[in-house]
């Protein structure tokens, strides 16, 4: 679950594996990896793409359907 929302928020955003990356500060190697479900997500990580995607770490995770972040 949530390696297709990985790709499916990119993808809406319009990035690439290389963009999402730079931003993570890791290789696309690495971010590939995550959204195939090759590599867990440490916690920083998990952190950073919530913030880069605009969704809740639950939903990221899988634990809810709803992407808004509650504030």
């Amino acid at each position: 679950m949530v390696f297709t929302r990985l790709r499916e928020f990119r993808e809406k955003k319009g990035l690439t594996q290389s963009k999402v990356a730079g931003y993570l500060n890791c290789s696309q190697q690495v971010y590939s990896n995550y959204e195939l479900g090759q590599r867990d997500i440490p916690t920083d990580v998990l952190i950073a793409l919530v913030k880069l995607f605009d969704v809740s770490a639950d939903y990221l995770l899988g634990i809810t359907d709803n992407p808004k972040i509650n504030r």
